[in-house]
């Protein structure tokens, strides 16, 4: 064998060990100790609240009808392609019962400000291991983003 012949896989090999490196002190930064990680937050449940700026979501209570059909307009405009109204998966999950599943500031959050979300919220990231896609930035207002959850509430039977 000459030389080139045998360079691409030695290239190969020396990659894969670089990349492969258990060296604990690698993944120190630098004399602090402390491990360099991306922040991932776990939120599982209905009281995460997700990541973004929403922290407090009030309801209405009835329902707020008039915002209810201007959220249906929008799911009918930009969701409904990937998401049913049942709990049946499209391209995304069903919308049935996203709002016992999760609460109302991780919805706000996931809506305006999906790409940290998909990167960061253990629950968005359980979403894309389950529908392999990840959902697409809207580029939705906080109003047009609270109006699809009081649909999403109406959905559910919410009053």
């Amino acid at each position: 064998m000459n030389a080139k012949a045998l360079f691409i896989p030695t290239m190969i090999s020396a990659f894969f060990f670089m990349g492969c490196n258990n060296n604990p002190q690698s993944a120190k930064e630098g004399s602090t100790g402390k491990t360099k990680t991306d922040t991932v937050v776990v939120s599982q449940g209905i009281n995460s609240k997700g990541i973004g700026r929403f922290k407090d979501v009030p309801l209405t209570h009835p329902l707020d009808n008039t915002m209810a059909e201007n959220g249906k307009e929008i799911y009918g405009a930009k969701c409904s392609a990937c998401h049913k109204l049942t709990d049946e998966k499209l391209v995304g999950p069903g919308w049935k019962g996203v709002t016992d599943r999760r609460s109302p500031e991780w919805i706000m959050n996931f809506i305006t400000n999906t790409e940290v979300m998909l990167d960061k919220d253990l629950a968005a990231q359980a979403e894309v291991v389950t529908c392999l896609v990840r959902m697409p930035k809207q580029d939705l207002t906080d109003e047009q983003a609270r109006q699809i959850l009081e649909f999403m509430r109406q959905n559910d039977g919410k009053n």
